[in-house]
This record gives structure tokens, sequence and C-alpha cells, in this order.
């Protein structure tokens, strides 16, 4: 008893410390200093895009008070009726048709390229592969656009008459006309958009499946699972998220691409739904490379606005592909 006691009174007299909070932000100087540099570099990001809509807006202002709603999904373009029409919806439509088809196209072979390389390849040769890889986005655009107006386009024509010979009942591969050979359709600038994308989905699919638990796949496949089953049932079921992220990142880029599809896709400004080997298309990014060089004042405030909308559109596909991803990945945000 006497000793609990004194216990007790020491306890009194000689109180436990008080404890230590552990500080998460830098301690020296010179981290201090980095950490408000790269958080100045990194708050300008966001300033710098806000800048750019402001500047967009402003610029492209008389056009919208001018043009009002049908400038969205109106059907026209005349430079030369007093006040002068411009009015993009074919463009828009055009640009989302020629980006799903692109993203159709790119999704199967970036996710096989990411399942060679991560689960198939030796480690040298799946650095090499990863390496041609991101050379591949490297290309200029109008590279590939020669590229795809010289050589692919011959060869994307005949799978077009072969496309539409035996499937010309169904609505998507049906033509008015087959006079122009299959030429300049959004089944060609889809292609050629896909070869864009292809390597930002592989890069986001290998990332994602570089990540998944080595030992989980090897005891599904000593279990006696294929490796389609395993891909079916564990690898793709687990990294789903991030994969449809990078398809939505590959959407956002193949709406901002311009060039390429401007060589190889016939612009008009009719409405082309669904028939992806008609001769016709649009795509805001190259409507505006094709008039930009002899517009008037008012066309420029116009072609403006259509890079305003397009800008608007990217850059809600990409927030949204940024937000699964990240879900996703939840070891992004460490």
């Amino acid at each position: 008893m006497g000793k609990l006691q004194g216990m007790s009174e020491a306890s009194v007299t000689n109180p436990a410390p008080v404890r230590r909070k552990l500080s998460a932000g830098p301690l020296s100087r010179g981290d201090k200093w980095f950490f408000r540099t790269a958080s100045i570099a990194a708050n300008f990001a966001f300033v710098l895009v806000a800048l750019i809509l402001i500047s967009l807006f402003i610029q492209a202002l008389p056009a919208i008070t001018s043009q009002g709603l049908p400038f969205i999904y109106g059907t026209e373009w005349n430079n030369s009726k007093d006040p002068i029409v411009m009015q993009i919806g074919p463009m828009i439509w055009g640009s989302v048709l020629v980006g799903a088809l692109g993203v159709v196209f790119a999704t199967p072979l970036a996710i096989s390229l990411a399942y060679l390389i991560v689960f198939l390849l030796p480690s040298r040769a799946a650095k090499a592969a990863t390496t041609l890889v991101d050379l591949l986005a490297a290309l200029p655009s109008i590279i590939l656009g020669l590229w795809g107006l010289f050589v692919f386009t011959p060869v994307a024509a005949q799978w077009s008459s072969l496309l539409n010979s035996h499937f010309g009942w169904f609505p998507l591969f049906q033509v008015s006309t087959t006079d122009n050979g299959f030429l300049g359709s959004p089944f060609i600038a889809g292609w050629i958009v896909a070869i864009m994308i292809v390597p930002i989905i592989t890069s986001i699919t290998r990332e994602v499946f570089s990540q998944l638990d080595g030992d989980l796949i090897n005891g599904a496949l000593a279990l006696g699972g294929s490796r389609l089953s395993v891909f079916r049932r564990v690898i793709f079921p687990t990294s789903s998220g991030a994969v449809v992220g990078g398809v939505l990142l590959g959407l956002g880029r193949a709406l901002g691409e311009t060039v390429a599809i401007f060589y190889v896709l016939q612009l008009s400004f009719d409405f082309n739904w669904s028939q992806i080997l008609e001769p016709k298309g649009g795509a805001v990014a190259s409507m505006i490379l094709s008039k930009f060089g002899e517009a008037s004042k008012e066309e420029v405030s116009g072609l403006i606005a259509a890079g305003l909308v397009l800008f608007i559109l990217t850059l809600g596909i990409n927030f949204l592909a940024s937000v699964i991803v990240n879900r996703a990945q939840p070891w992004r945000k460490i």
C-alpha cells in the first residue's frame, strides 16, 4: 500500500513529458525553399490555364455575342453574308466521332502492348519496347499526317471497301456514293488518331499493370487458370478504373488533333452522325487550321471561339480522366 502511494506521489511531482509533435513539412532551410518553389510552379500551371481561358473568352466574345447559341449547334459557316454566319455544330460532333473511333481502335492495341511489356517480355526486351512506344508519342503530327495521306490511306480505303461490300446493310458502313474511292472518311481519320493516342493509353495501363500483386497473378496461374482467364478475372477487374482514365486521357488528346486529321479527312458542314465510311466529317482543330490563314477579323473571333469550345471540352475530359485514375491508383496520392 505504501509503495503504491509513493508511486502516485512521484507521478504528481514528476508529470509525464509532453508528447512532441512531428512536423510533416520541410525542416531545413533548403527544403523549405524547394517546397515553396515547387508549390509556386505547380500553382502557376492552374493560373496559366485560367489566363488562357480568360484571353480566349475576351477575343471570342464578339463572335459569341453575335452568333448566340446557334454557334454551338448550327450547320453553316458563310462569310459572304451580312452579318456573317459562323456555326460549328458538325465540327464539334465530328471531333467527338473521330476521337471515339480513335479510342475504339487504340484501346485494344494499347492494352495488349501493356500486357506484353509487363507480363510476357523479358526485362531488356520490355525496356526496349517501352522506349519504342514512347518514341511513337514524340513523332510530330505532320509526319503522321503525311504518312497517313500517302501510305496508310490507300490501305484503309481497301478496308473501307471490304466493310461496305460485306456489311453495307448496317447503317454504320453505308455510303451514299463510292465514286471517291472511300477517301476522306472519319474511318481513316480515326485510325490516324488511334496511332497517336496508343502511347498515352499504353503508358497509363502499363503503370497500373506493374503495380498489381505478382503473387496473386502467379497463384491464379498456378491454380490452372489460363492467361486469358487470369486477365479477365484478376488483372482487368483490378485495373479497369485506371484503364478507363487512360482511355479518357487519350480521348482528350484525340479531340485536339489538327494537322494529321487535316490531311486525311474531308471537312463538311453537314452532320455525319454515324456513317464512318462517308467522305465527309468534321474536326474543330482542323477547321481552324483550314480557315485561319484567310480569315477576316470577324472570322478570327469565331475561330477563337471554336478553339475555346474545344479547349473547355478537352479540359473537362482530362479532369474526369484524372479523377478516375487517382481513385483507381491510390498510391499516386502519396
